[in-house]
């Protein structure tokens, strides 16, 4: 769910009180960590906008100077954004001029790394004088997405970054990033919000109370997540029909999906059964809406399965015929005897 990112400088109650904990603190590198759709790339942005604001508060940014508008219309020229290409591009944030003209030539592909020439740029762009006075940011986004080249481009300028420059790096994996970037970050890990909270914000986007509630559970309890659902058009009377219909090989339950969508979906499904299995509450489903959990066997086989799938979901595959795979596997395994 990573690419449904908010944007917005109005950010969540939860988001705006970290925000305000970690702006009391000093530091030029900080790591934000936690699953996806806890807001990383929210509390990244608002700390960032407060960074290079004209008129800071404890509470953040003013929200009407130069600079915040700048970073509202993605042109500050004291911030550099990193993140994959193709994330840059569905965001709005534009490309280095060269690579724009790559893709644009179709000498390539956009991204789906932060690629080392990016970063590169970005650590030329931290020793250069800021155009504002007020210092400079780089915010990298999703930081597991830097192999380990990119990631060794960036190191040795954490180590000794020149003096008015800030990192924020966010990542829902932090597990996958060098242990020498992470020990060279102060690290935060996200806040999980109450329930309670999470319904209202929702509210607050025009989504009623039960469908929130619907919309947490098909997302984990993620509130962003659950607000892309909700952006989506996938109804959670759909989502609740859909263990059962792909038990019984119904391929019009993710007709409208991508082969990845599907896989999250179905893993998510997978993960259910195997909670039932264990005597444990379902996650993200009604205990009403699945079906029977077959054997353990053949779950943790179609778990294994489905995790394989999940790391080449993007490939140009057939994407009917590979949904129609996906149902079928599912099927079986769900209605296995063994």
């Amino acid at each position: 769910m990573s690419e449904n990112v908010a944007t917005s400088h109005t950010v969540a109650p939860w988001i705006a009180a970290q925000r305000d904990t970690l702006l009391a603190q000093r530091g030029h590198a900080w790591l934000l960590q936690g699953p996806s759709g806890m807001g990383q790339f929210s509390l990244a942005l608002d700390m960032v906008r407060a960074w290079l604001c004209d008129a800071p508060t404890a509470q953040g940014a003013c929200g009407q100077c130069q600079s915040c508008h700048g970073i509202d219309v993605h042109v500050h020229a004291d911030l550099c954004v990193l993140m994959p290409e193709t994330q840059m591009m569905a965001l709005g944030w534009p490309l280095p001029e060269k690579a724009q003209s790559e893709i644009d030539d179709k000498k390539r592909k956009p991204s789906r790394e932060i690629r080392v020439e990016a970063m590169r740029d970005a650590v030329e762009f931290s020793q250069r004088t800021a155009a504002r006075g007020r210092g400079k940011a780089v915010l990298v986004y999703p930081a597991e997405q830097m192999n380990h080249v990119t990631a060794n481009a960036l190191l040795k300028t954490l180590e000794e970054p020149p003096g008015d420059v800030r990192f924020v790096l966010a990542t829902e994996a932090a597990h996958e990033l060098l242990p020498t970037i992470r020990s060279r970050c102060m690290g935060h890990t996200m806040q999980w919000p109450g329930e309670p909270e999470m319904v209202t914000w929702l509210q607050t986007q025009g989504i009623a109370a039960d469908t929130a509630l619907s919309l947490l559970r098909a997302s984990g309890g993620r509130p962003e997540d659950a607000l892309a659902l909700a952006k989506s058009d996938r109804s959670p009377q759909a989502w609740s029909l859909f263990p059962k219909a792909v038990a019984r090989g119904d391929v019009s339950a993710v007709s409208d999906w991508s082969p990845a969508q599907a896989i999250e979906a179905l893993q998510k499904l997978c993960h259910d059964l195997l909670s039932v299995q264990a005597g444990a509450e379902p996650r993200y489903f009604a205990l009403a809406d699945l079906p029977k959990a077959p054997a353990l066997l053949p779950l943790s086989r179609w778990a294994k399965t489905l995790s394989q799938q999940a790391r080449t979901a993007d490939h140009p595959f057939n994407g009917g015929l590979m949904l129609e795979a996906l149902v079928a596997q599912a099927k079986n395994a769900i209605n296995s005897k063994l």
